[in-house]
């Protein structure tokens, strides 16, 4: 017979894949997407996967390992994710092992825990220091230990140095061992004894207990919930059996060793199911079903097409309507949202029209829960209740579960960059991933949102994606009239009531006298973004990033917003020693205490990163919004994504200027889509809202184009724009980012590879400059921005790139740099 060879991907950064021996007894069960246990290097051990089989003999020079074990019956991977694998590894310039670690749930990951243990061979020929004999008197009270375990004892950080004498004394041993992080939900349940299988049999046992008339009341109860129940059944839960008998372990006990009732364990999952699998499904409205069925005229043409409805147009029931349809053809359908946990209302919206066949995943899940629904996809393979997830509503991480028969993807709010990854690697973006993957499984892909991204809306007009518009609200209600207050002018005449113009107070106002809800948007979170010495001008910084602290009121200190680093509240300037310490500009807190000064009897909530720390705040505030216990909601761009609220009349837009002024060549398409977007939850349901935009540039060209609701406008003005300065959609770009401790060092490094690559791609390299922030946790960095066009040989293009940077990374005085590549920076 042959010898069998297996290629296994590793989940490290590495490019190559490497070949293992197949034991002969492996063979009758070895697979490619099973998962098998391997051991790379002197003692570390992994869990790698198999791409390929067969049987060549690699040119290695070396003797080959083998595979340890095999973990896996059946394939956990499909070949169709290893198709998506291969190409997210291609285009974002990552290895494999990036992606395979980045797409599997840590719980199917096993990790190589180190154990220490003493070496019984050891013969004692020099002295021993007092933390060498406490490490090997706890190594004697123990078969062996974690490291974590000897720091702990020995009360250190790090115990390396102590290991590392006793190594070399060869008085203890080293091993690997792994760690599996998934076990399956077990629970117990109670069954008839198996001696036990007619009525006849059912009555001896009753008459057996005599008197002992708990047990009979016990076994009573469980007939009559299994076996003469109207549903009948074999078992029930121990838990629920011994609450509906009002019983105790120990009379079951009794029934069990009668060998009249038997305990067995039993797997259950950990994904709660209600037992149902449909619900309510709204009929949709004359406009919408033209939307709909024009979706459907597309799909004929175009395996993409993109929906551009306006806000509170109804895209979602629309959305509905095509899962119910993919559904009822027994196919998967993936719901992606840019954020999971700002989708409550979206997702309570899915679980009532489909119950149980709405699963829900996300990175926030612990790892037993993620590896659960991995395998419900994968399989198809029923939950808790017994109802396999046909649609799979999640954020960004969700393209990577083995769907089988996928039929449908729905990207919701495509233009959110909140689908780029940014790191680790791979960086990739989810709604571009959702385009091909509908190549790759032969699913149709629905883009939609109010404000499409330029690059989305230009493949729509020219003919890559169908394209369909939806131009009415809901039953017709107006999209919110806008009032673009001028800051500048208000100031001047000395107008503005603290942070608000006259326009945006008096709207609160009126909306507060007729009992209506008011939004606050602003995109910074704090009190304020800096304080300032009103002496010398002193700004305090970071020490860790270049960047000022922000001031919150709440923690009353200062805390960097980029490394989470805390400081007091300085009393007194340290450069001049001025007492005369002022906050600068405001956050949401600010707006908070002074919305609470101007309106007293308003019922206020704050909803930004600080304010939903805590688990399940976020839909805490969102239901008392709902239910009308708050009035005025002040929140950062958290309040802009999928929320639908009926009683809101105003919107205030407190400061504009920040999100145009941002300098970034998407910051006019940013802004229009963020101001829309905010505008959007004003008016949705029982009449006109208004939207108050506060700008100091009532002129500027994106506050006309969103004042009027003039996408195609701002879209033609971008493209002329773009195509001069050669930007996407025209060209794509790779962002290369150079960091490192050593500023010095970072400057000579970055200005060498940026030569390197003028010098192999003239006129379309932008760089080395330092970013926004050129320090972030200590780390300096500088980027060099790389311009392809679309028709260029992007692939080889790429690869030279590699290269010119594995060669910078090798240089002599390199160590400790850091270069990484970012394909379609967002």
């Amino acid at each position: 017979m042959e010898e069998l060879f297996a290629e296994v991907i590793l989940p490290l950064p590495l490019h190559d894949k490497f070949t293992y021996r197949v034991p002969v007894a492996f063979e009758p069960k070895i697979k490619t997407g099973v998962r098998v246990i391997v051991q790379f290097g002197a003692r570390k051990f992994f869990s790698a996967l198999v791409y390929k089989l067969h049987h060549t003999a690699p040119d290695a020079g070396f003797e080959l390992k083998s595979i340890e074990a095999i973990l896996d019956e059946e394939p956990i991977v499909n070949q169709k994710q290893i198709r998506l694998w291969e190409w997210i590894a291609e285009y974002y310039c990552c290895s494999l092992g990036e992606v395979f670690k980045a797409a599997l749930p840590s719980g199917l990951k096993l990790e190589s825990q180190t154990r220490i243990s003493l070496n019984p061979d050891t013969v004692a020929t020099t002295p021993l220091s007092e933390k060498e004999q406490s490490f090997l008197l706890l190594l004697e009270s123990r078969q062996s230990a974690s490291i974590q375990d000897i720091n702990q004892f020995l009360g250190q950080q790090t115990s390396y140095p102590v290991l590392k004498l006793l190594l070399e004394k060869n008085a203890i041993l080293i091993e690997e061992q792994l760690r599996e992080n998934y076990k399956p939900l077990t629970q117990s349940y109670v069954r008839l004894s198996p001696s036990i299988t007619t009525d006849e049999q059912i009555t001896k046992a009753l008459n057996r207990l005599g008197k002992a008339k708990k047990q009979e009341q016990l076994f009573q109860v469980f007939l009559a919930e299994t076996r003469y129940a109207n549903q009948s059944t074999d078992e029930i839960g121990k838990k629920e059996l011994l609450e509906i008998a009002n019983s105790t372990d120990g009379t079951l006990k009794s029934l069990e060793e009668k060998q009249i009732l038997e305990v067995f364990r039993k797997e259950t999952g950990r994904i709660g199911q209600s037992g149902t699998t449909h619900g309510t499904i709204k009929e949709l409205s004359a406009t919408q079903f033209q939307a709909f069925s024009d979706i459907h005229d597309q799909f004929k043409n175009h395996s993409t097409v993109l929906l551009h409805g306006v806000t509170s147009s109804g895209k979602t029931e629309i959305y509905i309507k095509l899962i119910e349809e993919q559904i009822k053809e027994g196919k998967q359908v993936l719901y992606l949202v840019p954020e999971i946990g700002l989708t409550t209302q979206l997702i309570n919206r899915l679980k009532t029209a489909f119950g149980d066949q709405a699963g829900i995943y996300h990175s926030k899940f612990n790892d037993a829960e993620r590896v659960e629904i991995w395998f419900n996809v994968l399989n198809e393979k029923p939950g808790k209740n017994g109802h396999p997830f046909r649609v799979i509503i999640g954020a960004r991480s969700a393209v990577f579960l083995p769907f089988s028969n996928l039929g449908l993807i729905i990207v919701d709010e495509e233009h959110e960059n909140s689908y780029k990854q940014f790191d680790p690697a791979p960086r990739y973006n989810a709604r571009d991933l959702a385009v091909l993957m509908g190549n790759i499984y032969g699913a149709n892909v629905l883009l939609g949102t109010a404000t499409p991204s330029v690059e989305s809306y230009f493949n729509a007009k020219s003919n890559r994606y169908g394209l369909v518009t939806l131009t009415e609200r809901f039953q017709g209600i107006e999209l919110p009239e806008i009032i673009v207050a001028n800051t500048r002018e208000a100031t001047k005449r000395k107008q503005m009531k603290s942070i608000f113009t006259p326009e945006l107070y008096n709207e609160i106002d009126q909306a507060l006298t007729n009992h209506e809800q008011v939004i606050l948007f602003q995109n910074r979170r704090g009190f304020a973004p800096f304080i300032q010495c009103a002496t010398c001008g002193w700004i305090p910084k970071c020490n860790n990033c270049d960047v000022s602290q922000t001031y919150h009121k709440n923690r009353s200190g200062l805390v960097c917003h980029y490394c989470g680093q805390t400081y007091s509240m300085p009393q007194r300037c340290p450069a001049c020693g001025s007492e005369d310490i002022r906050t600068r500009g405001f956050g949401t807190e600010k707006i908070e205490d002074e919305i609470s000064i101007l309106f007293p009897e308003a019922r206020v909530a704050r909803m930004d990163l600080d304010s939903t720390r805590a688990k399940n705040a976020f839909q805490q505030i969102i239901s008392r919004f709902e239910s009308g216990q708050i009035d005025i909601l002040v929140g950062t761009q958290m309040v802009t994504k999928g929320l639908d609220f009926d009683n809101v009349r105003v919107v205030g837009i407190l400061n504009a200027d920040n999100l145009i002024n941002y300098p970034d060549f998407r910051s006019y398409e940013r802004s229009f889509q963020l101001i829309s977007q905010v505008s959007g939850r004003a008016g949705r349901k029982n009449k006109r809202g208004k939207v108050v935009l506060q700008t100091s540039q009532p002129e500027h060209p994106v506050i006309a184009c969103a004042s009027e609701n003039a996408w195609e406008k701002l879209f033609t003005n971008q493209l002329s724009e773009r195509k001069m300065f050669r930007y996407p959609p025209y060209f794509r770009i790779i962002k290369v980012v150079v960091k490192h401790k050593n500023k010095e060092r970072l400057d000579l490094a970055a200005f060498h590879l940026a030569n390197e690559l003028k010098k192999m791609f003239p006129r379309n390299v932008l760089g080395p400059e330092y970013p926004v922030v050129g320090r972030i946790q200590t780390w300096y960095q500088k980027e060099i921005w790389i311009k392809l066009a679309r028709d260029s040989k992007v692939a080889e293009a790429k690869k030279q790139m590699l290269n010119v940077i594995e060669q910078t990374r090798n240089q002599p005085n390199n160590s400790g740099l850091t270069i990484y590549a970012d394909v379609d920076p967002m």
